[in-house]
């Protein structure tokens, strides 16, 4: 019983943190799938299986090596100084990315709750300060009890497209894009998400004992990713083109589910963008104490000053700008993480 709570606490982290403010809001959906017509159906499972395949592979590498941050791995990886240089780029990147996530915090403020976008950045990350206090026990905790309500959703947002009039539009869809761009954006996408993803990933792996329990924890994962994909983009797609106007996409099929549904999702965008702000602040925070000797307080409140500043540019346009950008210098090391053999699993 231990074990199979452990395996359901590492898939709901893993589900947790890909699942942030461009994905609970249906941005990064509309923008690496639905866009692509009738071929996002396919590209969505092809990125299912890449999740699955190499979202266990970071956390059973990790525990093979006992990593303690996301540079430890990549100096595995990549060797010494080259791996000090890729986790200096990864850095980067993720401070790009907690600034999408604390921005996509302060639009469902102002666009559904009628407060500023101010109060919702302060309220992010005041939260975020205060959680982090007790590690990562209280992400995976968080989470476990979130990516439950989430998936139930999912399956409610589904029920209710099946009885939709475009209910089909998934599987007749055209898009004006070529083949090549249609292919490549599944891998852009899996490619920043799990680097998204890995500094929590890291610890996750190396911080679990049972490597049986890593495995079905990353299988669950990345299957429960592929799911939710699949469900936002059925609902999108069946009111296509007039979504793509919406800032908060899956917040407007919310809508018109009733009062108490959309109540709820809404809450739930919120609470998927802060944990995965959560859980990337934390992972940061980790990589930045093994070069300086600062306390973890005073480097996490350092890191949201800085996201703190860039999130006034805005969500979309950060959105649009910065992930496509981030996937593609991903790509690299995705393929390295692709061709590293399996390692040898420590226990059973």
């Amino acid at each position: 019983m231990r074990n199979f709570i452990r395996v359901l606490q590492i898939a709901f982290t893993y589900i947790g943190t890909v699942v942030g403010a461009g994905f609970a809001t249906g941005r990064e959906i509309l923008q690496f799938f639905t866009q692509y017509g009738h071929w996002a159906s396919l590209t969505i499972v092809l990125t299912t299986g890449l999740f699955i395949w190499l979202g266990t592979k970071i956390m059973t590498i990790s525990r093979r090596i006992g990593a303690k941050s996301f540079e430890d791995l990549n100096k595995f990886l990549f060797g010494e100084k080259a791996g000090v240089w890729i986790s200096l780029f990864m850095f980067v990147i993720l401070l790009g990315v907690n600034s999408i996530m604390l921005a996509g915090a302060g639009s469902v403020f102002v666009e559904h709750l009628n407060l500023s976008y101010q109060t919702g950045l302060f309220v992010t990350m005041i939260g975020t300060y205060f959680i982090l206090r007790k590690g990562i026990q209280s992400i995976m905790t968080m989470n476990s009890l979130v990516v439950p309500m989430m998936l139930t959703l999912s399956v409610t947002v589904i029920s209710q497209t099946l009885q939709s009039p475009g209910a089909s539009r998934f599987l007749t869809l055209t898009t004006d894009h070529s083949l090549p761009s249609v292919w490549l954006a599944p891998l852009l996408y899996t490619a920043f998400n799990l680097v998204m993803a890995m500094p929590v990933l890291v610890p996750l792996g190396s911080q679990t004992e049972s490597a049986r329990a890593v495995t079905w924890g990353g299988i669950i994962g990345g299957t429960g990713v592929g799911f939710m994909l699949m469900a936002a983009h059925f609902a999108m797609s069946a009111q296509m083109p007039g979504i793509s106007q919406y800032e908060i996409p899956m917040g407007s099929i919310a809508n018109q589910l009733g009062w108490l549904v959309q109540i709820i999702y809404l809450i739930l965008i919120f609470l998927e963008i802060f944990s995965t702000f959560v859980a990337n602040i934390y992972g940061i925070t980790l990589q930045v104490q093994q070069r300086t000797s600062l306390s973890p307080r005073v480097i996490t409140l350092g890191i949201m000053v800085f996201c703190y500043f860039f999130s006034q540019f805005g969500f979309s346009s950060l959105l649009s700008l910065l992930y496509p950008m981030f996937g593609g210098l991903c790509l690299l090391w995705v393929l390295r993480l692709t061709l590293f053999g399996t390692p040898e699993i420590r226990g059973k």
